[in-house]
């Protein structure tokens, strides 16, 4: 059984969460994982700005930061996964949401089925990983419901 947990930093009521954990749920069991542990938390532009400063040597807002843990062999042996955190900026969310004309549920959702895949090893660095990381993102939003 996956367990993670959603956790809202920032001081504002975010009504999507349920249905992001509904989300988290269903492209758990798409993708065939079992016994998963990882966070997702919503945080302040800077606390996202500290997080990429300090761990990508970048000083400024992004949108999605993933710490994955199983790039550690320690946890390797171990019979649950334990994935790691994903950081999203609610603010970043918010303006993404309408600079790409559509809802915050739908880009929340983005981001999060992008921080759990980069947990999960994939990656967007060359073409190719792109394309079948993005084609994966797109084909869970869709088979979900959440369309753009």
């Amino acid at each position: 059984m996956n367990n993670f947990s959603i956790i809202n930093e920032t001081h504002e009521e975010i009504y999507e969460l349920e249905e992001v954990e509904k989300l988290l749920n269903f492209a758990l069991t798409k993708l065939n994982i079992n016994n998963a542990i990882f966070n997702v938390i919503i945080v302040s532009e800077e606390k996202i700005r500290e997080l990429n400063r300090d761990y990508r040597s970048k000083d400024s807002v992004t949108d999605v930061i993933s710490f994955a843990l199983e790039d550690d062999d320690t946890f390797a042996k171990l019979d649950y996964r334990i994935l790691g955190d994903i950081y999203i900026c609610l603010n970043k969310a918010k303006s993404q949401a309408i600079e790409y004309k559509h809802s915050f549920l739908r880009e929340i959702s983005f981001l999060s089925i992008h921080g759990l895949l980069h947990l999960l090893g994939y990656d967007h660095m060359n073409k190719e990983d792109e394309e079948e990381m993005f084609g994966m993102q797109e084909l869970i939003l869709n088979e979900y419901g959440i369309k753009k």
